[in-house]
């Protein structure tokens, strides 16, 4: 369980201060996935990563129950110079989990062909999200949080892995974040949408997409 208290957060650039979070507070239970939606901008994957602890809140703060992954999708924790099999390997050995067994598991789920066995650095952005999405897949978290990886890749990778996602959720939550409504729709039991810093929380994930189309129209 993942419970957000009160949390605010700026972030700065150029001088320009920008509002990704004011006193934002949800909990995302145990079992099943929260969607995160929102335009782009309005700090869907600031609040990942504040959830993730890599980015810390300017106030109020996160409980977390259980192990949670990175932002699946984000693959900057990766060493571009170790080979996709290298890293899933050293990744493995962090969490204490069988480095064989974890190379021949993100190999399959990869599936990026010879490249698993050539430099990160020279991946593709697809390759590196499928390598990102095999390895947090490989390692059994109580809560994932996924920034629009399943959006990566041709329909087969696409379709699989949202497969891999869904048999995941039934003993398992997650955080996710996607501009693929369909798929929200699909796999999320509730939505939180962020505008301009505010957060409503939906128990219904047809009403969220539908206040948020509601938030993007024209004025």
């Amino acid at each position: 369980m993942i419970r957000l208290v009160r949390v605010s957060k700026s972030l700065w650039s150029g001088g320009h201060r920008t509002v990704v979070a004011r006193e934002v507070s949800f909990t995302v239970p145990d079992r099943g996935a929260v969607a995160l939606i929102g335009r782009n901008g309005a700090g869907k994957s600031s609040l990942l990563r504040m959830i993730a602890g890599t980015l810390k809140p300017d106030g109020g703060w996160i409980e977390t129950r259980g192990s949670v992954s990175w932002p699946v999708g984000f693959a900057g924790s990766f060493h571009g110079d170790l080979s996709g099999a290298q890293n899933a390997r050293f990744v493995a050995r962090i969490h204490g989990i069988d480095s064989d067994a974890m190379v021949r598991l993100v190999e399959d789920l990869a599936e990026i062909g010879p490249h698993f066995r050539l430099p990160f650095r020279t991946y593709s952005s697809g390759m590196k999200a499928r390598l990102a999405f095999a390895i947090s897949m490989a390692i059994d978290f109580d809560t994932v949080l996924i920034d629009e990886v399943t959006s990566v890749g041709d329909a087969a990778f696409r379709e699989r892995s949202e497969a891999i996602l869904m048999d995941r959720l039934e003993r398992r939550a997650a955080v996710v974040v996607s501009h693929n409504m369909p798929l929200l729709e699909r796999i999320c039991s509730s939505a939180v949408v962020l505008d301009r810093g505010e957060a409503r929380v939906f128990d219904d994930v047809k009403e969220a997409i539908a206040h948020h189309h509601a938030l993007m129209a024209p004025a």
